[in-house]
């Protein structure tokens, strides 16, 4: 039995979530109430706002910027810190209190050492504030192996990696995506994980990110194949 086909402890369910967009009915129109809301809304808002370009654009931005760094910049001016609040690496953070803090830490240093009086946004052009509900659903694709996870890999939709890569790791806080969680403790495979879980997924469009997946998959699953292909010649 082979990496690709050995059977792993538990079979891997993909699964996908549904979005349903709500406006919280708090808006904002200059820097000081944009940080007064970020401290009150619900962790479904932040979230929404910093990951939906991802969405928006998968097949056009692998970097796009998050929708408090977009407004600061394009409908503020305010350049400088939009540039900061872009650069703020998603990544890095395991829980959205974390996220929320630094976002906040931003802009009120921005404010603290900013001499210029406030900008005001052009009317209808304030910043408001949505949460997404999200209804979480089987795909209908499941892997007892890693051949099988690698074709369904190649089948499920970019939103099911999306849930399972992005979701999964900071608005459910379990602090390592699904699938190394999955292939580190039931498929026998904790390097593959490891690199999986080491990946910036930030930096892939999602198609990007699928491709980059499954090619690392496969170079492990042959990776002992040609080292005893070696020993023979």
């Amino acid at each position: 039995m082979n990496r690709w086909t050995k059977k792993a402890k538990n079979e891997f369910q993909f699964y996908t979530s549904v979005k349903l967009r709500e406006l919280t009915g708090m808006s904002a129109h200059n820097l000081r109430e944009l940080v007064a809301v970020i401290k009150e809304i619900p962790g479904s808002s932040i979230y929404y706002h910093t990951h939906v370009f991802l969405q928006r654009h998968q097949s056009r931005s692998p970097e796009p910027p998050n929708d408090f760094a977009y407004w600061v910049s394009n409908i503020l001016g305010e350049y400088k810190l939009g540039e900061e609040l872009a650069s703020i690496d998603i990544c890095s953070f395991g829980t959205i209190r974390e996220l929320r803090e630094r976002i906040i830490s931003a802009i009120e240093k921005y404010l603290f050492e900013t001499k210029e009086p406030l900008r005001q946004a052009p009317q209808g052009m304030e910043f408001d504030f949505i949460k997404a509900h999200s209804f979480i659903v089987p795909t209908g694709h499941k892997a007892r192996n890693l051949k099988e996870f690698a074709m369904a890999l190649d089948n499920v939709t970019i939103h099911s990696i999306y849930f399972h890569i992005f979701e999964a790791k900071l608005r459910l806080e379990k602090g390592i995506n699904d699938f190394s969680f999955w292939i580190g403790t039931s498929a026998y495979a904790p390097e593959l994980a490891r690199a999986i879980a080491s990946l910036d997924p930030y930096t892939f469009t999602m198609e990007g990110l699928r491709r980059k997946l499954i090619e690392m998959i496969g170079l492990w699953c042959a990776a002992p194949f040609e080292k005893e292909k070696n020993k023979a010649e």
